[in-house]
């Protein structure tokens, strides 16, 4: 009875549609791909029929299997009726499909002014993008916004209105790093007049006239592709672009033209300077082109050979292939620079351009792309050109300048930290080998007079070595008598997020990282105790000390050097205890001590070991009267591993077998002494066996 209900609704006939409801069919009920008879009524743009649906209880919020509402489907009609009537129903403005259609989007794909204006009039969001799943983004997919599903249809009406009117920002871009001229100039065989109106409208509103298509096309291809003369020209005015550019098949604006057999526009390529090689000799003369074969060699270029390959060995893993693909393609230099701005060879997207691969003086690199004159390349080129000595960031190669674009040489890294967690083997590297890398990197920024300011999982890099790089630095700021306090806390303030998502394996999204450690991870108190550090809540360590101070925390320490340490506070108490001068004790003393039970934790055949030291090898009757009379509390329990760790060697192999390695034995039973010791003695006469920067032989 659902479909005879859909069906009836679909045809218009509302009698037999009241008839299907009296009998009883289910007005709610779904068909094929999730259509009820509420989004077939707004299909056939009928408001009576969807008023009289409404009345009898349809769901105005009902979405079909692609997300689709009523309210969206009113978009694709134009219908501002029916528009007004959902939002009264309670339709959110700005809701979506899967797919990330909005109502304002549909009603630019359907060229649908009315309903457009009236949308935007009740708060859609004119720059809205498309918001897909992680699927469809790991593949590009998504992204787009009405300005461009407005060009890519050939509205060029609306295209003039989300610009003029309504604001629509021309150089968004979807997922595929496509802007709005490029939906209009996207390859299809619906090209017309409205699509062609679009891009010059575009070209002559600032869009960013060097972005390519899928194909790596550039706009100057496309338009010739599309034999556009008008658009030609519009791009090359602009005097923006590169003749020679080619796409990833190598080929040129040149080269379509001469395919094409426009003499027209081939010849205003060569007008232009465009380079003239034996390739689209070939192409004239296999076509028996004559009249293209006589202007080519008026304009041919002199003889040189094809681009040779300028790389002969990789040291990337990752990105091999590409390389190779990029090593024996034909690309006009930009100065020692070779690259090629196309999604395949695209490392990470940035809020102001992209990272590529690429070749600079024969090396591979990550080539960072800026616009020239903004003051994040400004502030980028400025902090990699101060920092060339660095150790622990990442490395400045080169620059080159084209026309308005600014290309940063870095060294290749293999991943980003967020990539390497979600690797099968991220328990390679140590947690605290990682932060430790980390807040190496940032002290040392510090050093050289900047402040991170956006430190995040995406500009922590790892080299092919393993060896662990921070990058990206176009938000950093100098630092200053005026703004140190505040540049730094800012970066300690990311620092103690940061190590949050270090210890817990990126197992959780950097926005949704819980406030503190959790206790299920490793050393939990010591990161939380090197956490409260990091927030300079102890004025007595200026801003600029801290880090330094903070790379020789108990976290960061070895299990040897823990051991070392409370074997080395425990010999300083039994000196103290032997020379009756109790008061370097002081430090140690606290109401409640945590440690007061520790004596029922240690294995009882371990225990007696130490309470009956002449209980040894070779003596087994022992000696009652030699017993040693160890306290609760944590000054006897330090006394106690000082013992062990001097005796050991002397205990029967019953008690070996039990301790095995002494430090793992006591730091398995005691997680949290060390910080204990630490927090209670770092300002005390015992501080002295603390590892500091100064001493080199620190772990």
């Amino acid at each position: 009875m659902a479909a005879k209900l859909n069906v009836a609704v679909k045809k218009g006939d509302l009698q037999l549609a009241r008839q299907l409801l009296e009998e009883g069919a289910n007005i709610n009920a779904k068909v094929e791909h999730g259509w009820t008879p509420l989004h077939s009524a707004v299909q056939r743009n009928s408001e009576k029929i969807v008023n009289f649906l409404l009345e009898k209880g349809a769901d105005p919020l009902a979405r079909k299997d692609n997300g689709a509402t009523p309210f969206i489907l009113a978009g694709v009609t134009g219908n501002v009726n029916l528009l007004k009537l959902f939002l009264d129903k309670g339709s959110y403005i700005n809701e979506c499909d899967i797919n990330g259609f909005t109502a304002f989007m549909e009603a630019a794909c359907y060229g649908q002014e009315e309903a457009l204006r009236f949308l935007y009039k009740n708060g859609a969001d004119v720059n809205q993008h498309r918001e897909v799943d992680e699927n469809k983004k790991a593949v590009k997919k998504g992204g787009a916004t009405a300005l461009m599903d407005a060009a890519s249809h050939g509205h060029f009406a609306l295209v003039k209105i989300l610009v003029e009117e309504m604001g629509a920002d021309v150089n968004i871009c979807d997922n595929q790093d496509a802007n709005a001229l490029i939906h209009a100039l996207f390859e299809d065989k619906d090209w017309k007049k409205g699509r062609e109106d679009s891009a010059l409208f575009l070209l002559k509103n600032n869009i960013d006239a060097n972005k390519r298509d899928v194909n790596g096309k550039t706009m100057l291809i496309l338009a010739v592709e599309r034999e556009s003369l008008d658009l030609v020209k519009a791009i090359l005015e602009l005097d923006e672009v590169d003749l020679d550019d080619a796409d990833e098949n190598n080929e040129t604006a040149l080269h379509v033209a001469v395919k094409k057999q426009n003499k027209v526009i081939a010849t205003l390529l060569c007008e232009k300077g465009v380079r003239v090689d034996d390739d689209v000799l070939d192409i004239a003369c296999r076509t028996y082109q004559s009249n293209m074969i006589e202007l080519l060699q008026k304009y041919e270029s002199p003889d040189s050979p094809r681009q040779p390959e300028i790389c002969k060995e990789f040291s990337s893993i990752r990105w091999r292939s590409k390389l190779q693909k990029l090593n024996r393609m034909h690309r006009p230099m930009i100065g020692k620079l070779k690259i090629f701005q196309y999604q395949d060879l695209w490392i990470q997207n940035t809020t102001k351009g992209g990272v590529y691969l690429g070749f600079y003086d024969g090396v591979e690199v990550a080539v960072k792309v800026f616009c020239k004159g903004s003051e994040n390349a400004k502030q980028e080129k400025v902090c990699l050109e101060k920092c060339q000595t660095s150790k622990y960031l990442v490395k400045f190669c080169g620059q080159e300048v084209r026309k308005t674009c600014l290309y940063l040489c870095l060294s290749l890294c293999e991943k980003n930290l967020q990539e390497y967690f979600k690797e099968e083997n991220s328990t390679t590297m140590e947690s605290k080998k990682i932060l430790k890398k980390i807040f190496q990197a940032v002290k040392e920024l510090h050093a050289f007079g900047f402040g991170h300011q956006e430190l995040h999982p995406s500009n922590i890099l790892i080299d092919v070595t393993g060896k662990i790089f921070l990058a990206d630095f176009d938000k950093s700021r100098e630092i200053t008598d005026d703004t140190k306090y505040s540049v730094i806390s800012k970066d300690l303030q990311d620092l103690q997020k940061l190590m949050l998502y270090v210890v817990m394996r990126g197992q959780k999204d950097f926005e949704d990282l819980p406030t503190e450690c959790p206790e299920n991870v490793k050393e939990h108190k010591e990161i939380l105790d090197l956490q409260r550090k990091l927030k300079l809540s102890d004025q007595s360590t200026p801003a600029d000390s801290l880090l330094e101070m903070l790379i020789c925390h108990p976290y960061f320490w070895s299990k040897e050097t823990k051991y070392r340490v409370l074997r080395d506070i425990g010999n300083e108490i039994r000196v103290a205890h032997a020379s009756k001068k109790n008061d370097s004790l002081n430090a140690l003393e606290c109401e409640p001590d945590p440690f007061m039970d520790w004596k029922t934790k240690i294995d009882e055949k371990v225990l007696e070991s130490m309470e009956f030291p002449s209980k040894e090898k070779g003596n087994k009757k022992g000696n009652k009267k030699g017993k040693r009379h160890y306290q609760q509390g944590v000054i006897d329990l330090l006394k106690l591993i000082r013992n062990m760790g001097e005796h050991y060697d002397e205990k029967d192999d019953e008690v070996k077998k039990i301790i095995q390695d002494p430090a793992d034995y006591f730091l398995n039973l005691f997680p949290d002494l060390t910080v204990y010791i630490y927090q209670r003695c770092c300002n005390s006469d015992f501080k002295k066996y603390f590892p500091n920067a100064k001493n080199s032989s620190h772990p």
